[in-house]
This record gives structure tokens, sequence and C-alpha cells, in this order.
């Protein structure tokens, strides 16, 4: 028997296609509107019309009849019953609530006008704003004209031009058309009127940032106290006022120079940058040197760093507004050498000089209140939120010290500047046209300020620990251990952190720990464990925190540990590397000194305040010189430091 196989019926099932679509109206209120769609396809379509919001009820015919109340945005879909859709294009039906009594009975679409432009008289630099509007269907097409020129761009049914100049006077009109007609609104006369000059926009600048050094703990010379109040104080302030802060404490030349490396990268046209430090200092030949930690007994200018040096490199990275605050001493120094020249500065001007005293002065800090401060930045703290002119500040500064019985006579502040525009350090950012500048630095600010995260440990006895950070200063990092939940057989639970490498808390000594312990409490939830870590810039590897439980098993009675380590990486401004800056001119200067690393100061060296327990006066910020430095006369300058402007300069 032959069998017979029977192939399924194909139908074609062709795509459906819109051949007409809807077109946006402009209506008054309850003005009867039909929008009309005309598709092609296989079989019955089916239609439906929706807004913007909503299906439209009762919408389901390629016609929409609707009576306008608002302004509304309508579309409709096509489909057929082989599960093709299609919409058409959005359509707009604009309802203007205005007088419709001068429209035709028989009105058929063609535009009519119900807003002519009205004549203008604008002062010059304000806004020109001209208005017309008509009804039609389709929707009407504007193009403004002044002067019979058609005006690009212009083609909306309000023209706006922002900043009128006498360019702009003259006779405006407006053709408005559609498919139907092309109509044209009155002419008007638009006259501009001059003004008297606008004030001038007020200063801004595209960044903000700060670096705050403060030295303290000397190799070979007296300690001091204040700095570490002084820029934690000062960063804070400078935070308030939208400044990026690096603020570091105890450095060598070496890292010094590394740190105003890093700071130059973040300065760049129209930077606000601004340079503070604490510490010892003298000078000499009308250059002011800084003492780096390391300074050996006695130093030499190649032994320091040349606060010139840095104005002239912010300078180069053009900022501006260059402020450098120095709370040192200006003693002279070794004065039996020839002086050697001043490379002068380019006269680029806004750059600031504000001196803790007068040449060859000192500066003095004093305990006030239970915590150390330089008599200088306790009254620059006082007045630095201020919005004035920064000059200004700067001599309210002056007025308050000069005021202070404990340095009457001894110390006065001086400033030097060539500033030649009202700026102030309150002035905002305006970081329009400079996005991409300000990511790159926003990026390398970040790199020397990023926590670690909190971590959440939980050990094999139940008992969760959380361990968290803050930095109080960019290379000072506390971390916090807190128990947050006992375990079900455990009790009296400690928790005790170290770190490995392992880290010397350098501000453990006598007076000095207590002014950070009130730091550090200031920050933190009452934790279990507090550890800080110092000197961060040192760190060539991963810093890992480790995490000691110490509880009493509730069963046997018996004192047991268990300890987690953390891994934080290279926190702060560790991840900056400024331990490997080579600088060999001045490798080859300290051959032979015997200048000692701020990681080795020997525990039998006095503490400053220690001999001075008691005392009330102020204490000076001079470094002793114990020997003067043999001198060679000849027509060679005794300071070497003019090659070393690289060392000061990031490379372009």
């Amino acid at each position: 028997m032959t069998g017979f196989r029977t192939e399924p019926c194909q139908i074609m099932i062709r795509e459906i296609f819109i051949v007409r679509h809807p077109f946006s109206v402009c209506v008054p209120v309850d003005h009867k509107v039909t929008l009309s769609v005309r598709a092609e396809g296989t079989g019955t379509l089916n239609y439906q019309w929706f807004t913007d919001v909503k299906e439209v009820s009762g919408g389901t015919e390629a016609d929409l009849t609707i009576k306008a109340k608002r302004t509304q945005l309508y579309v409709c879909r096509v489909n057929d019953h082989y599960c093709n859709c299609v919409f058409s294009d959005w359509v707009k039906v604009k309802v203007l609530d205005i007088d419709k009594s001068g429209l035709p009975v028989y009105w058929q679409g063609e535009p009519h006008i119900v807003v002519n432009p009205k004549p203008q008289t604008v002062r010059q630099g304000s806004k020109l704003t001209l208005c017309c509007a008509a009804f039609g269907i389709p929707t009407p097409n504007y193009q403004w004209y002044r002067n019979g020129q058609p005006l690009l761009d212009k083609t909306s049914g309000m023209l706006q031009i922002d900043g009128a100049t006498i360019e702009h006077e003259g006779s405006y009109l407006c053709s408005i058309s559609n498919v139907l007609e092309e109509t044209w609104t009155e002419p008007v006369n638009v006259d501009i009127v001059q003004t008297d000059p606008l004030p001038p926009a007020p200063p801004t600048a595209t960044d903000k940032v700060a670096l705050l050094i403060g030295n303290l703990n000397y190799s070979n010379h007296p300690d001091l106290m204040a700095p570490i109040m002084d820029v934690h104080e000062l960063a804070n302030l400078l935070q308030q006022l939208g400044f990026r802060v690096v603020s570091l404490l105890d450095l060598t030349r070496e890292e010094m120079l590394a740190a105003i490396d890093m700071f130059m990268q973040l300065l760049d046209r129209g930077v606000y940058g601004l340079f503070y430090y604490a510490g010892h200092g003298y000078e000499h030949a009308g250059r002011n040197y800084l003492v780096a930690v390391d300074a050996p007994q006695p130093y030499r200018p190649e032994n320091c760093v040349c606060v010139q040096r840095i104005m002239l490199s912010m300078q180069e990275r053009r900022t501006v507004l260059s402020v450098i605050l120095l709370d040192t001493c200006r003693k002279w120094y070794n004065q039996d050498c020839i002086p050697s020249g001043i490379m002068p500065l380019g006269p680029s001007g806004n750059t600031v000089y504000g001196y803790a005293t007068c040449e060859d002065a000192e500066a003095f800090e004093v305990q006030d209140g239970g915590k150390s401060t330089g008599i200088f930045t306790k009254y620059l703290n006082a007045h630095i939120l201020q919005t004035e002119k920064v000059t200004h500040v700067l001599e309210k500064v002056s007025e308050d010290l000069g005021r202070d019985p404990l340095v009457t006579g001894k110390q006065q502040v001086e400033i030097k500047h060539t500033l030649k525009e009202p700026r102030s350090l309150a002035d905002p950012v305006q970081t329009t046209g400079h996005t991409r500048e300000l990511h790159i630095r926003d990026a390398c600010w970040r790199q020397a300020n990023e926590l670690p995260r909190k971590k959440r440990l939980k050990f094999v006895c139940g008992v969760e620990v959380e361990v968290s950070f803050s930095a109080l200063f960019s290379n000072v990092l506390v971390a916090f251990a807190t128990v947050k939940t006992t375990g079900p057989r455990t009790q009296d639970c400690t928790v005790t952190l170290s770190s490995t490498p392992p880290i010397e808390d350098i501000f453990s000594g006598p007076g000095r720990s207590e002014e950070m312990d009130s730091l550090l409490f200031k920050t933190s939830d009452n934790p279990d464990c507090t550890l800080r870590l110092c000197a961060l810039q040192k760190l060539t590897a991963s810093l890992v925190i480790k995490v000691e439980l110490h509880y009493t098993h509730m069963d046997s009675k018996l004192r047991q540990t268990e300890s987690q380590q953390v891994d934080i990486g290279k926190p702060l401004v560790a991840s900056c590397k400024l331990h490997r800056r080579n600088h060999a001119t001045t490798t080859k200067k300290q051959e032979g000194a015997s200048a000692q690393s701020m990681g080795n100061i020997s525990s039998s060296k006095p503490r400053l305040h220690q001999t001075l327990a008691g005392l009330c006066g102020p204490f000076t910020r001079k470094a002793e010189c114990a020997a003067k430095v043999a001198v060679t006369r000849s027509n060679e300058p005794e300071e070497n430091d003019e090659n070393e402007l690289q060392d000061f300069t990031f490379k372009h």
C-alpha cells in the first residue's frame, strides 16, 4: 500500500509597515483633534493608542479622536495575528490655554497666530527674550529673522539671547508655517542700551591643594612639641575651606623633597597652592631653610630644604595663588660665608609669604590650655577661615601676635607678597573647563589619603572583632579593634594589636602621647584597643595587622588566645613610595655625614620638654648649630644648592 505524506500549508507572514504616521498638532483647549495612522500587513490589523503615561481607553482604531485638555504625547501600536508588532512615531498634542476668539469657525489647521512678539529695550549684557505662538494642524514651524536675515538655530516660539550686545539691535519678526500655509508675525524693534560696567567676577580656583609638614623628633637637635597639634588643626581648617590636604610629620630631607615633588604634581594652572611648615629653621643670605629631622650637627644648607626653591617650583606650575606659611625661626646662620646670588622669581604675582617672625629672630611655641602650640599658628588658626584677602588675614594674625605678652619684643609676624588680585583662601573652586586635570589631581591626592577598609573578623570561639582605621596625618594611621560579639562560651575578652613590620610609636613620649591621644579619641567610639602606626612614608612592604584575642573559656576557666592577620597593603602616603626618591647629588653631598634617621633616635637623648617641665614661658624653634663650618673664601658661593632646582621641580 503506497503511503501519502502531506506537507503542512505554509503561509508567508509579512511584516507590518506604517505608511502614514500621525503628526503633532498645536490647538486651543477643548479643541477636537483626530490622530491617524495607516499601516499595511497580512490579515486583520489591530490598533491600540497610548499616552506617555497609560493606555487610551477605547483607542483601538486607526483614527483616534480626542478633545484636547492638556499637552500630552501619543503613540499607536499596530499588531497582527502572527505576533508582528510596530509602533508609530510619538506625536505631541500641544494645548495652549490662550484666547481663541479670533480662530475662524471653519479653521482647517493653517497657522493662526495668537501671540505676537513685543518691542524690547534691553540693557547691554542682559538676556533678550521674544515670544510668539500659533495654533496649527500640523504643529507650525518657526523661523526668526533680524533685519530681514534668518537667524540660525532660532527655530522655536521663543527667541533667547544671553548677554545681548549692540549687534543684537534691530527689527525682529518670525515666520510661522506648516504644510498648509505660511504667515508672519508683526515686526518689532529691539533696542540695546548701554549699562554701567559689571563688577569683576569674584576670584575662583580650579582646585585648592595644601602640603603641611611638621618636624618635631630631631636626631641631633632639640625636640619640639607643638607641630603635632599645629599641623592637625590647620589641616582640619583648610579642609573646611575646600583644600585637598596632605599632612606629614617628621620627615628626613629626602622625604621632604619627595613630598614636595608629590605636592608639585597636584599643582597646575589656576590652582591655589599652600605650603606650611612647623619645625626648626633658619635664614641665610636672604633664603629660608627648613631643618629636616635627620640634619646633622653642625648642619649646612645642603642638609636642609630651601623655601625659595619651593616657591619657584609652585610658580612654574602656574598656580594662580601660591602661599607659603612658615612657623619657624629665621636666625641668621653662618654669616661668615660669602652670600650666594638668589635666583630671581618671575613677575607672575599672587605669591604670599607669611613668616612667624622677622629676620634674625626666633619663633616660639608655648603650652596653651593644656596643649602645645606655635604662637604664630595659634593666631593663624583663629583667623584662617575668614573670607577676606589672604594678606588681610595675615595682618590680623600679626596684630594678635603683637599683643601677646609672652613674645613682646621677641617675635613679630612678617608678610611679603606680590598679590595683585583680592584672592582669599576661602574662594570657591570652579572646575569648568578643567575636568580632566581635576580628575588627574584627584587620583594623585586620593593615593596619599586612602584608608584601609573596615574589617570584621570572626574567631573560632565565636567572638567577632571589628578592625577600623583613622588617619591622624597622611603618614600616621591609627588602627582600632572593638569586640562586637562575644562567643557563647567566652568571657573577659580583650584584644591586642601589633604590626608586621613592627613600627615604633615615635609619639609615645611623656606629654606628647597625651596630645596624640587627644586627637585619637575625638574620632573613635571607645575601642577596646588602638595601635598608632607612624612614619608610614618609610614603609617598603605591605603592612600586616595582627589581631590577638584573649578570653577566658567558661568551661575550663583557662585563659586562651586566638589570632588573625589583616593585610592592609600600603596605606595613606606609604603608597606614594616617598622612600624611593633617588637624589644622586644629595647622596654625594651627604657621604660621611653623621645624620641619624628618624627611626633611630636614641632613647638616651634628653627630651626637650622633660628638661623644661613646669616652665610656662615660650620655647624657641631655633636649631642651634654647635660649631661653625669652615669657610673657604673664594668667588664661589658657599651654598651649593643652586643646581638643585630639579630636586623641587616637577618634570612636565
